[in-house]
């Protein structure tokens, strides 16, 4: 599994439009391509020396394959669309590899016992 990891600093004065934008639009469309299974949009909590708010959005994916594919047949078409927001927002990209994961779950092994 990876993630597909963009943090994007955006000016507060169009920041409620872009916010619509991303969730009503670009993130569903991200998802349309069949390339991501899911996605999450968290917002940073920092305060930026150049000010505006900062959001990271997760999208996982199965592969590299995969994400190698959505950047050959989409990417620059997604990213296109953003154009509304030029020279208002800073990005960047970063590519994770999941290793390992762990939930918090009851014991199996302390069910039932002094019982």
């Amino acid at each position: 599994m990876h993630i597909y990891n963009v943090t994007i600093n955006i000016e507060e004065d169009i920041h409620d439009r872009w916010l619509h934008w991303m969730r009503g639009e670009h993130i569903p469309e991200m998802l349309a391509t069949g390339k991501f299974s899911s996605a999450k949009m968290c917002r940073v909590l920092v305060e930026e020396e150049m000010g505006g708010l900062t959001y990271a959005v997760q999208y996982f994916t199965d592969s590299k394959e995969t994400l190698e594919k959505y950047y050959k047949e989409d990417a620059a078409r997604l990213r296109a669309k953003s154009k509304p927001f030029e020279g208002k927002f800073v990005a960047f990209r970063t590519e994770l590899e999941i290793i390992s994961e762990q939930t918090s779950s009851p014991n199996p092994f302390s069910q039932g016992e002094g019982k």
